[in-house]
């Protein structure tokens, strides 16, 4: 048998051998994975053509949608421009009855204080009008002290992006201002103008806060006419510290300062009331009977 490499240590091929490795030169196995290949970019393409199409079609979607519902508000328009018209109408309406209202009731307060003086004598209108200016119904003039306390910024928090209220002067803010004010010896005290009487209420009302049933806003003013010392007993007593405190801790801001000359106006006009006892029952034993029953 003849040896591969012709019997002198080389290797022969054969011709036909040669032919094949010239004509194809690359291996079986490369030419299938080029044809693998190419068969799936056939399919990456078509893919892509499908995710564009759908792209396509969810973009005309939603322009679709968007140009409804711009032809939608631009036909509720209307309507709610007519609404909101009412309401400022009827507001300001309102606004107007109110003040004819409140011109009203100072011109027969007027009125009433002027028959009043005619029948009394002057040492009884002058006790009267001193009444009045300690209980809150008359004006009064003098110094004192004004205590200025505002909102601080308002915290978000980084995470549900919720606005904190804890930085807001609340009623009970204003309660602890003016209580300590009525103990250091104020005479007469107001909040952002409203006067306070024996019968005033200082309360919360969701994000307001209500003097006498009347809103006030930040920067909130407590005006007080009482002894010279006033305001530097208020600054050095427990509500200068309270304050202080929230100004550290919350930015709430907060100052003290003497007025020399201030004008608070009148209390409104209480809503009189009246008790009346109650009748004693028919059967009710009297004081006479009793003694005689002891007797």
């Amino acid at each position: 048998m003849t040896s591969p490499d012709g019997g002198d240590g080389q290797r022969r091929f054969a011709p036909d051998f040669l032919t094949e490795l010239f004509q194809n030169p690359l291996d079986p196995g490369y030419a299938d994975a080029a044809a693998r290949k190419a068969r799936g970019e056939g399919r990456t393409g078509t893919a892509k053509q499908v995710v564009s199409g759908v792209s396509a079609l969810t973009l005309v979607a939603l322009g679709f949608l968007l140009v409804v519902a711009y032809q939608q508000t631009m036909a509720d328009e209307p309507a709610r421009s007519q609404a909101r018209a009412t309401l400022i109408d009827q507001v300001q309406n309102r606004r107007t009855e109110t003040t004819e209202l409140q011109k009203r009731a100072e011109r027969l307060r007027s009125e009433v204080a002027g028959l009043r003086e005619k029948q009394l004598g002057g040492a009884a209108v002058a006790r009267l009008r001193d009444l009045e200016a300690e209980t809150g119904l008359a004006p009064v003039r003098g110094s004192g002290a004004r205590v200025t306390v505002g909102d601080g910024p308002t915290p978000v928090d980084p995470l549900t992006g919720e606005r904190k209220s804890e930085a807001r002067v609340r009623d009970t803010d204003l309660q602890v201002a003016t209580n300590a004010l009525w103990a250091a010896g104020a005479e007469a005290i107001a909040v952002n103008g409203q006067r306070l009487t024996a019968t005033s209420t200082i309360r919360q009302a969701g994000e307001a806060i209500l003097v006498d049933f009347r809103p006030v806003t930040t920067p909130y003013q407590v005006v007080a006419i009482g002894p010279d010392n006033l305001a530097g007993t208020f600054r050095e007593g427990s509500a200068g510290r309270f304050f202080r405190a929230l100004n550290t801790k919350f930015g709430i801001s907060y100052d003290v300062a003497e007025v020399g000359d201030v004008t608070l106006d009148a209390a409104a006009s209480p809503n009189l009331r009246h008790a009346v006892p109650p009748a004693l029952p028919s059967s009710a034993p009297t004081p006479s009977s009793k003694a005689s029953k002891g007797g």
